[in-house]
């Protein structure tokens, strides 16, 4: 051995560290700031439309072909959202436009206003990978930057939702599913961390219910429940995943015009939003999320009908995430399986929340995380009874068509 050599490796590795800590920190704060802004803008809409829906939804069609000029005007690349995120963290990809931050931002700020039915994390981690791959580029990081985009995906999520814990993960599972970053957790920890803090401190606030009971895993019934559930949460995820990439699929090679595709589809979708009890399908599904843990009303329907408005929302153009919808398909599905089976439909609620995202997202770890972060760790076994079953019935499907699934 020689001593000066491992010295000399030992400072090498020590700088590298310092650097990509340093540069997490910075990330972080920047992301959390962009998330902070995003969030409440999004929050803002999404009351405003609320209290104008009959006004803005007949607009819906009209808001899609606003949104399609935006990126074939500027930079219709930047259309592909989440895809190129997926592929510069596999290396298949030199860069990612910056021009998709502010339009992946005007674009979910839109279809929300006029009542498209999506989510917002994707366009949290768009933000958060762009940002950090720019930076990474820009500062010639090496492996093209990977580890540092994997930390800005981890501040886009951890920013927007405050569960730091689960967006390090998300952002280590979800490019190549089965294959964990781990050269990435430092990093992305602190990013998520300082994320969170950021957005928390300029007034975004994190959703969480705390449950105060627990399930008692005593009696087999209850765990051959869980184990059902796990089942039918993952299948329901599955679904959300196989009908997203089918529908996009048959859309595009239907109407290949972007302008007719979202044009046309767009009115009977916007039709079918108001009559369906004046907009309650429109937007995130934050309505649902609420009914279900504060004992509002949740129909017996309300989960499939979200998913299907969600999946064909995203499948003709309009722009936003899918997870929180997810969440919400997940709490109402779990109001009504509680209800059918005599558990209490809340904690029912609470699994369905974590495990459908997992079942939709083929990861594990990171929907563990989410509900223990947004409902306590009261209830850690069952979330991870149900994440796990959730996870194997999926079957490597995924709302992201372009993750990697290593075996």
């Amino acid at each position: 051995m020689n001593p000066s050599h491992d010295l000399q490796g030992l400072k090498k590795k020590a700088k590298e560290t310092f650097l990509y800590a340093l540069s997490a920190l910075l990330l972080g704060i920047a992301i959390g700031a962009i998330d902070a802004v995003f969030g409440r803008v999004l929050l803002f809409i999404t009351d405003f439309r609320s209290a104008h829906v009959v006004v803005l939804l007949p607009f819906l069609p009209l808001a899609g072909l606003g949104i399609v000029w935006l990126y074939r005007h500027f930079n219709e690349t930047a259309s592909k959202g989440m895809t190129l995120v997926m592929e510069a963290g596999q290396g298949k990809r030199e860069s990612i436009p910056l021009a998709l931050i502010p339009l992946v931002m005007a674009g979910t700020w839109i279809t929300h206003l006029f009542g498209g039915s999506a989510g917002r994390e994707g366009v949290a981690v768009q933000i958060g990978a762009t940002l950090s791959h720019a930076f990474a580029r820009r500062f010639h990081f090496p492996d093209n930057g990977r580890i540092v985009l994997i930390a800005g995906m981890a501040a886009g999520f951890g920013g927007l939702f405050q569960t730091p814990f689960a967006a390090v993960f998300f952002a280590m599972e979800v490019v190549v599913s089965g294959s964990m970053a781990y050269s990435a957790l430092l990093p992305a920890a602190i990013a998520s961390f300082t994320a969170s803090a950021t957005s928390h401190v300029l007034g975004l606030e994190k959703f969480s219910v705390l449950l105060s009971q627990t399930l008692s895993l005593t009696d087999t019934k209850t765990v051959t429940y869980l184990i059902l559930f796990g089942i039918l949460f993952g299948l329901t995820g599955r679904l959300f995943a196989v009908l997203l990439q089918k529908v996009k699929q048959f859309m595009g090679n239907v109407l290949e015009n972007p302008y007719k595709r979202i044009g046309f589809v767009s009115i009977p979708l916007a039709v079918f939003l108001f009559l369906a009890w004046n907009g309650r399908y429109c937007g995130l599904g934050t309505n649902l999320i609420s009914a279900a843990f504060s004992g509002g009303m949740i129909y017996s329907y309300d989960w499939i009908l979200k998913l299907l408005l969600t999946i064909l929302t995203l499948a003709i153009g309009y722009q936003g995430g899918e997870v929180t919808p997810l969440f919400s398909i997940g709490a109402s599905l779990g109001i009504v399986l509680g209800g059918i089976l005599s558990i209490s439909p809340v904690h029912c609620a609470a699994l369905g929340y974590a495990a459908v995202f997992a079942g939709a997202t083929n990861t594990l770890l990171a929907p563990v995380l989410i509900g223990l972060e947004v409902f306590g760790a009261n209830d850690m076994v069952p979330f991870l009874i149900v994440c796990i079953f959730a996870y194997l019935v999926n079957g490597d499907k995924s709302i992201y068509g372009a993750q990697e699934v290593r075996k």
